[in-house]
């Protein structure tokens, strides 16, 4: 069998436009999730006969276009997305640092902060705590002043927070590929499976990687790994559910 890329694709975003409230980071990206294409309901209760059946199509065609338009959106955006992070400078010190997060996208906070991981140390912590702390403590305060705390503040916790969910999510992506590894060179996959359920060892991280795999190798037009890689993620979804 081919080799399998094993790997995890992350990113998205939509403009700030220039906007520094930066509480609007702590917003979850929004999913969208779709079971059936009927927008608003619009298709009601399933119809018979031939006037109910040219309606249906009439307005599945026009559905057809509303998708197609969606899609050509995505698209764009993701374009756009990808050309913003090429234009963005890498700032060289901690202060820099700081204005370059408070000037990032809600959106992209995700992807910068898996960027800069390395860069988000304990330096980087202790300068933002040192310019809280000043402005903090400042004899005279203004209302840029004060709007600057706000602003560090939620930046400071974002960070925080996103380090360590990034930092949790490393540990188990390769846990995750350790399985994946596991499972494609067992001589019994369903023993292995089962092992596996015992040791809490299926789990969404394991399904996004055959996801990333599954994609992957249709992108290659590898459809027989594809194929594979379908039925196993079946398998372990099965198993994950009994």
């Amino acid at each position: 069998m081919a080799a399998l890329a094993i790997g995890v694709a992350a990113g998205a975003t939509t403009s700030m436009a220039g906007s520094r409230s930066f509480h609007r980071l702590r917003h979850a990206p929004t999913r969208i999730s779709c079971v059936k294409w009927d927008p608003e309901g619009l298709f009601g209760p399933p119809q018979t006969g031939h006037i109910a059946r040219s309606e249906f199509r009439r307005r599945l065609e026009k559905d057809a276009e509303a998708r197609e338009e969606f899609e050509r959106h995505v698209r764009e955006e993701n374009e756009r997305r990808r050309a913003v992070r090429e234009s963005r400078d890498v700032p060289d010190t901690p202060a820099e640092l700081v204005e370059y997060f408070l000037d990032t996208e809600a959106q992209e906070i995700e992807f910068e902060i898996a960027r800069m991981r390395p860069r988000l140390n304990e330096e980087f912590f202790a300068h933002l705590q040192f310019e809280l702390g000043q402005l903090r403590f400042s004899v005279s305060k203004t209302e840029d002043m004060e709007d600057r705390v706000i602003e560090l503040e939620a930046l400071q916790k974002a960070l925080l927070e996103g380090t360590e969910a990034y930092d949790k999510m490393q540990v188990d992506l390769v846990k995750a590929k350790n399985n994946l590894t596991k499972i494609l060179t067992s001589k019994d996959v369903k023993a292995t499976l089962l092992e596996m359920v015992e040791q809490n060892e299926l789990n969404r991280s394991l399904l996004t990687l055959l996801d990333e795999n599954i994609a992957n190798a249709q992108k290659g037009n590898q459809e027989k790994i594809a194929a594979y890689m379908e039925k196993l993620r079946a398998a372990v979804l099965k198993y994950m559910t009994v």
